[in-house]
């Protein structure tokens, strides 16, 4: 067991002292050294406590985002809630800030000091298929909460990969494979278990404050430690690929931009465009080309599924098509997300429209002319997303009709190989720019990386009017010295925008 309690905090500069001893990890996750110096009777962690320098602080501050990357004063890898009540009261008696990291698919804000806890031993699922429910411990993925679902014939409401963590991406909204018959993943959550920032453990139910504030700000209210949410009876797609390459993705942009305005809400697509790297690891067709992918997933009959899509198949020539109905349990071949860590930052805007000015814009900014290659990812919105959830979710800007994100891969400054982050910086901007006519806003969820551009206008560009001063006025009352801060933050209303706290 590692001791927590009586611990002090340690600078990034300071080595381990010498009240450090060796402490054996019984979690089967990554050891290290335990810092210890707690009295009797004080609870101690069961995961690891670590500081720089110590065995396995590396490997436990890594996640799936490799452009940033936390580097705390101290990490505490969770193995359970009273590991986070633990960690969350020893930062909050030390005013120290708090991050928190279960895959790191979504890393907006490194944590530079603080306490930094770890999620990823978290991980328990259990299906209830009576009452068609789900409970997710924190640090569950989403592959494994879409197969015990799948045993009962059941799916949740999951995004397009199996590694991405399922709490952190429901606490950013969750726009899923199933978003536009079922809407946002937050909508559908029966209950948060959570650790606000006194070191408290609470339950919060729809119709509480805290409830609502929790979905859809991304951890700036607590570190939520399980959730009970909704499974669908979906226990079958018709859905895949069609991928046309360069001399046709203008005409399939603009037939599919026609074809999703009459589509019905069963039917949830997107289309991605990228040039694909010249590696085995990609379907030969596919190599050292540009091409636009759509991803089509259809949550009813494969017949119907395949009349719907025949004219996006009538635009020409497929370099893949592999459409095809499939167990739910498969879903993840549709987008077929990479697995490995990557480095990345994104931005994205929602649109009220999509006009063909619109798809120019984005081919023009972003597109196979881009001096920074980008991997634009434009996804068809409405249907269930347009209507509202539960009181108080915080996901907002719902008369969205799509949204466009791009990815871009910042790598050394000129002279070496890739782009510097100023080019990658500075494409981006073009880019929000280029689609500011047709902007309602952005999702805070999707603007990974680059955190210390984030400011209050942005934040507040990720929320309806007068949303943010409900959740800042809200923040003051759970997280009043903003100890949550290590996101797209919400400051508590009334604190100095020069303070200390303020990211």
């Amino acid at each position: 067991m590692t001791t927590l309690e009586g611990m002090e905090p340690a600078s990034h500069s300071t080595s381990t002292s010498t009240s450090t001893s060796t402490s054996t990890n019984t979690t089967g996750g990554t050891g290290g050294t335990g810092i210890t110096g707690s009295t009797d009777g004080i609870p101690a962690t069961t995961g690891p406590v670590l500081r720089p320098g110590d065995p396995g602080y590396d490997e436990e501050v890594s996640g799936f985002q490799t452009a940033w990357t936390h580097r705390p004063d101290l990490v505490v890898g969770a193995a359970d809630a009273e590991d986070v009540r633990l960690a969350v009261a020893y930062a909050a008696g030390r005013r120290l800030p708090v991050a928190v990291q279960a895959t790191g698919h979504g890393l907006s804000v490194a944590a530079g000091g603080g306490v930094l806890i770890g999620t990823r031993r978290m991980t328990g699922v259990s299906v209830d298929p009576v009452r068609r429910t789900a409970r997710v411990a924190a640090g569950a993925r989403w592959g494994a909460v879409v197969a015990a679902a799948a045993a009962h014939g059941l799916a949740p409401l999951n995004g397009s990969s199996p590694t991405v963590g399922a709490v952190g991406y429901t606490l950013g909204g969750g726009i899923g494979l199933l978003a536009r018959r079922f809407g946002y993943a937050a909508d559908h959550v029966r209950a948060l278990e959570v650790v606000t920032a006194d070191g408290r453990p609470h339950r919060t139910v729809p119709g509480e404050e805290l409830f609502g504030a929790l979905l859809g700000t991304g951890g700036n209210f607590g570190v939520v430690t399980a959730m009970e949410t909704d499974l669908f009876p979906v226990p079958a797609l018709y859905g895949g690929q069609l991928v046309f390459g360069a001399p046709l993705t203008e005409r399939a942009l603009e037939v599919w931009r026609r074809w999703t305005a009459d589509v019905p809400e069963t039917l949830t697509s997107s289309v991605a465009l990228l040039s694909y790297p010249d590696v085995p690891a990609v379907p030969a067709p596919l190599r050292g080309r540009y091409a636009a992918s759509f991803r089509i997933v259809h949550s009813g009959p494969a017949g119907e599924g395949e009349r719907l899509v025949a004219p996006l198949r009538a635009v020409g020539e497929r370099l893949v098509d592999d459409l095809r109905e499939m167990p739910y349990a498969e879903c993840d071949s549709i987008h077929r997300d990479p697995p490995f860590p990557q480095p990345y930052t994104a931005t994205n805007a929602l649109l009220r429209e999509l006009p063909p000015e619109a798809l120019s814009a984005v081919l023009d900014t972003v597109g196979p002319g881009s001096p920074v290659p980008c991997v634009t990812d434009v996804r068809h919105l409405g249907g269930a997303l347009g209507r509202r959830g539960p009181a108080g979710v915080a996901v907002d800007h719902r008369e969205a009709q799509y949204i466009v994100r791009a990815i871009a891969f910042p790598g050394p400054p000129p002279g070496g190989t890739g782009h510097s982050l100023p080019q990658v910086r500075e494409r981006l901007d073009l880019l929000r720019e280029a689609l500011a006519p047709w902007t309602l806003g952005h999702s805070p969820a999707f603007l990974y990386g680059d955190g210390e551009r984030a400011g209050e206008t942005q934040t507040r560009a990720g929320y309806d009017p007068g949303a943010y001063e409900r959740l800042a006025a809200l923040k003051a009352v759970h997280d009043p010295h903003n100890l949550f801060r290590f996101n797209r933050n919400i400051r508590p209303a009334g604190a100095d925008p020069s303070a200390a706290a303020a990211p």
